[in-house]
């Protein structure tokens, strides 16, 4: 392994700390999340439910693909 690697691999266990702390702290405000218009839900007479999350899908997409560019601009 080379130290590129290893920054790496620091900088996305940082990300996942950084996501527990907002979901840990900022849970409860983020109910809208998976709820958002555009989200597939199917609810069956039996008990049986299907739901697809489609649009949260797409819009968290996009927000990653914001950070992800930011990311590589400044530090690339």
């Amino acid at each position: 392994m080379n130290p590129s690697t290893g920054k790496l691999i620091m900088l996305i266990g940082a990300g996942v700390v950084l996501i527990g702390v907002v979901i840990f702290f900022f849970g409860d405000k983020l109910g809208w999340l998976g709820r958002l218009p555009g989200d597939i839900r199917i609810e069956g007479r039996n008990g049986g439910d299907f739901y697809f999350p489609i649009v949260t899908c797409i819009v968290l997409s996009i927000l990653l693909n914001l950070i992800i560019v930011l990311i590589r601009k400044f530090f690339g």
